[in-house]
């Protein structure tokens, strides 16, 4: 019996924890502290904060890997969540281990905008998509992150005559165009952005740099 305990112990997973990017959000873990063996196989369940009844993730009910999507299980986004996962090795279980609470519209990762750039004579015209959900309209649309978030755009310029690290903010607001007028020709500009949700104070990171020579 005590051998079988231990086995179920170095077989438990480990580090059970939602990632979540943009409310695409999926279940991670880590193998026990045995060596994992071939035959190691997991299952994971969950269920809404609150409710007694756990439920199975088909797809995610006896795989090999260690990490499972729980993107559409957790689409009321407002609503906390738990995941668990048990291991089982030549035929023996693991207990269960279970993630923390996990409520995906406060804890998912904003990433930045799709940002495009075009120049005038003494102008660059910046435009700005708001990254994508996972979830979508009626008639097939992806819905944007704007949809569930009150998100503002920061919009940096940067020199390149200058240091790299001489970012300016020229904008901060909701427009999807912008316009950054009286620049000087011949010199390289370069533009970056940020998502920001002021309710959650928290900023993405940076987007890809878009650069132009006026």
């Amino acid at each position: 019996v005590l051998e079988n305990q231990d086995l179920k112990d170095s077989i438990k997973p480990q580090k059970v924890e939602f990632h979540s990017l943009n409310l695409n959000s999926t279940l991670h873990w880590q193998p026990g502290r045995a060596r994992e063996a071939r035959d190691t196989v997991y299952f994971v369940q969950y269920k809404v904060y609150g409710q007694s009844m756990w439920q199975n993730k088909d797809e995610c009910w006896g795989i090999q890997h260690h990490v499972c999507d729980l993107t559409n299980e957790t689409s009321d986004i407002q609503e906390p969540y738990y995941g668990r996962v048990k291991a089982v090795s030549a035929g023996t279980y693991s207990d269960w281990s279970l993630s923390c609470r996990f409520t995906p519209w406060r804890e998912t990762v904003i990433g930045p905008p799709m940002v495009t750039v075009a120049h005038g004579n003494k102008s660059i015209i910046i435009r700005l998509q708001a990254p994508r959900s996972p979830y979508k309209r009626k008639r097939g649309s992806m819905i944007p992150m704007t949809n569930y978030y009150d998100l503002l755009y920061q919009v940096f310029i940067i020199n390149n005559l200058l240091d790299e690290q001489h970012r300016v903010l020229v904008y901060e607001g909701k427009d999807k165009v912008i316009e950054i007028e009286d620049l000087r020709p011949g010199i390289s500009y370069c533009i970056m952005a940020k998502t920001y949700v002021p309710m959650l104070d928290r900023s993405s990171a940076y987007s890809s740099r878009q650069c132009t020579m006026l």
